[in-house]
């Protein structure tokens, strides 16, 4: 039989094979397309505990429009009631194709890949302590799941009458080469009377050292303080290091270990020559690579960049690290860089005042990254540096006050989600600060922000410049439809001075913003966050009224 087709004559074999068998491969392709939509839901895990924070990875196979949902709910161990937390996030999966390649293959992870999953944190929890965690998946498209799972957070590190202890006489030594202990007899290295000072202090590959109330002074062009480098479940508490390099992991890294209420600080210069990445500026205050490290209650002044993870090649697996509560000044490019995070790291109430950058996550590799609850005073280029295609970062109550731009990230980003936080921009002067500048002088400014990125209940204004605000290349107002917008700088933070020029050094205020501001009950209820919010919602920005400041840096040992 002869069939004409498109004007030609074929048999009916080659229009079967023409017309009727890739329609039905079409048709038979599109089902298996749809059918990718669906949540095949795969292995779950609670990984790299730390001592107040749980984290929840649940692998998945579908999902391709990215509608399925993780709701959580959490309980410490024998309670009866539950509590909310946050819906995991949403990580298909990726490539960060702007990093160097890494030598060796990260555990878990396909080089600087990750995995499709749901991901997310469970914050500000009991030490040592179990939780059940129950989650609850659901797709429209198909996928359902129930499951309970329990973790236990790690319990803050104190030794007993068990722990080897070595009480250094007061003196100037050279170096202190530490020996490793066991988690029912670690060594303990302290100064109870005086001040024993160190040049250096080496705890490279070692397991369960407590370095408590010493002193190290190495300002020598390359010297370090304390080497980390390989560490397991070490403790650095209550010293004072004054050294180029301050106290340092680098690959392979440290797992789970502790550093909190140290003083670690270099001499810099404010000063515009100083600033940014190719700038007059040395030395890295605290800067590790690995996971399950907490880093709290520091102060950290004068470096490069004062608290960072490692970046590219130097890279080990960076997961569920803490870092919260520190009192960070001169951050002479970064004052936090939390660059090349992996997953469910998080950067909460820290203080951050005279800093190039605020908070940099360039890149996040899936995410989430959370950046929550921060204070950043006279920072200059960019309050959250968000590049090389950084993912999953999560921004929620920070309170931003800088020349230039205010709610500011550079670009290019994807899979960002920005809520609750209160920023002002002003005057940058047309000035080339630190070879990059301020940013336009507006009340936000996201560049290339990516499509599947989410910004809502956020609350802006400009000090003596004339009001803009832009997301991409959209006005605040469109993309935000619940946020708030030219606030006055002057009702917000009265007798607060709006720093400008940004040299010279500056003292940190307490960003508390007046009474019956607008920027008050403008937020949206977000769980295990600001459940504990008064009035009628959360309030915009860092701090909640009728709250407390938090308490920053070194806390006073008992």
């Amino acid at each position: 039989m002869m069939i004409i087709y498109r004007n030609k004559i074929i048999t009916q074999s080659s229009f079967f094979r023409a017309v009727i068998v890739p329609a039905f491969l079409s048709i038979l392709l599109g089902n298996v397309a749809i059918a990718q939509d669906r949540t095949v839901p795969g292995e779950l895990s609670s990984p790299y505990p730390t001592v107040t924070n749980l984290a929840v990875e649940w692998l998945i196979n579908g999902d391709d429009n990215l509608n399925g949902v993780v709701q959580v709910k959490y309980r410490s161990k024998g309670s009866a009631a539950w509590k909310e937390a946050m819906p995991l996030r949403r990580i298909p999966a990726g490539y960060n194709n702007t990093a160097l390649k890494h030598p060796t293959k990260v555990a878990g992870y396909n080089g600087f890949g990750w995995k499709n999953k749901h991901s997310g944190s469970i914050f500000d929890l009991q030490p040592g302590t179990a939780y059940e965690i129950k989650l609850s998946l659901k797709d429209p498209d198909g996928g359902k799941a129930e499951k309970t799972i329990q973790a236990r957070t790690r319990p803050i590190p104190v030794y007993s009458k068990n722990a080897r202890i070595i009480d250094i006489a007061p003196g100037v030594y050279d170096t202190l080469y530490t020996e490793s202990g066991t988690e029912k007899r670690p060594v303990v290295y302290r100064c109870s009377k005086g001040e024993a000072v160190f040049r250096f202090i080496e705890a490279r590959e070692r397991k369960w050292v407590f370095l408590e109330q010493l002193t190290v002074k190495n300002p020598a062009a390359k010297g370090t303080g304390i080497r980390l480098t390989g560490a397991e479940n070490c403790v650095v508490q209550y010293c004072t290091i004054r050294a180029t390099y301050g106290i340092i992991a680098y690959y392979p890294g440290a797992i789970n270990c502790y550093i909190s209420d140290n003083t670690v600080s270099a001499d810099f210069e404010w000063s515009n020559e100083a600033m940014g990445a190719q700038g007059k500026n040395i030395g890295e205050g605290i800067q590790l690579t690995g996971s399950g490290n907490v880093i709290c209650y520091n102060r950290v002044a004068g470096y490069r960049d004062c608290i960072s993870f490692m970046e590219d090649w130097e890279v080990l697996s960076q997961v569920c690290n803490d870092i919260y509560n520190n009192d960070v000044e001169g951050g002479l490019d970064d004052g936090i860089e939390a660059d090349f995070a992996f997953s469910n790291c998080r950067i909460m109430r820290n203080r951050l005042t005279n800093c190039y950058v605020g908070v940099s996550s360039q890149p996040g590799l899936g995410g989430p990254t959370y950046i929550v609850r921060n204070v950043m005073y006279n920072v200059v280029h960019s309050a959250f540096k968000l590049k090389r295609e950084s993912r999953g970062d999560v921004v929620l109550h920070n309170t931003v006050i800088k020349s230039g731009a205010g709610l500011a990230g550079n670009d290019t980003m994807d899979h960002a989600y920005f809520r609750n936080n209160l920023a002002f921009g002003g005057p940058n002067g047309g000035i080339n600060w630190g070879g990059y500048g301020a940013g336009q002088p507006f009340a936000a400014n996201i560049i290339s922000p990516g499509k599947h990125s989410s910004f809502d209940y956020d609350a802006v204004g400009v000090y003596n410049t004339p009001y803009m605000a832009l997301i991409g290349d959209r006005p605040f107002s469109e993309v935000e439809k619940n946020g708030i917008e030219r606030l006055d700088f002057k009702l917000t933070f009265p007798g607060i001075e709006f720093p400008y020029p940004p040299v010279p050094l500056r003292k940190p205020p307490v960003l508390k913003v007046a009474e019956g501001a607008r920027s008050e009950d403008a937020g949206i209820l977000i769980p295990n966050i600001n459940d504990q919010f008064s009035g009628k919602a959360p309030d915009c920005g860092a701090y909640e009224a009728g709250q407390p400041v938090p308490h920053y840096g070194p806390r006073i040992k008992n």
